[in-house]
């Protein structure tokens, strides 16, 4: 699901990943090419920070969205509240395929306006 997204983002946004932290080699960003802002962050979390059942780590996407919408959206089955980031603007997806693809889609096209200038 991952190279998906990566694909989608280069394709949709002309944005690569770019991997900021020798620390965590896996985690990477998605930036505006103007204005260098963050639209998504993809990471490798151990379950349990999340409050998930199961060991090992998952990977999330986190990607800002509006704060009339992180209420329902939290609601969704596999949207978290954000890892790592402000709670109040950004959510955590997993991407293990509880949510569809076609919504990640939507979220990442969301958390791109955004953080438009």
């Amino acid at each position: 699901m991952k190279q998906d997204i990566f694909d989608f983002m280069l394709k949709t946004y002309k944005a690569k990943p770019e991997y900021l932290w020798k620390r965590y080699p896996s985690f990477c960003v998605f930036r505006h090419s103007d204005n260098r802002k963050w639209f998504a962050i993809i990471m490798s979390v151990p379950r349990r920070v999340l409050k998930l059942s199961g060991d090992g780590n998952i990977d999330v996407i986190n990607v800002k969205c509006s704060t009339d919408d992180i209420g329902f959206l939290r609601d969704i089955p596999g949207i978290l509240p954000a890892y790592h980031m402000n709670k109040s603007n950004w959510i955590s997806v997993v991407l293990d395929g509880t949510v569809p693809q076609k919504n990640i889609k939507q979220l990442i096209k969301a958390s791109f306006d955004l953080t438009v200038k």
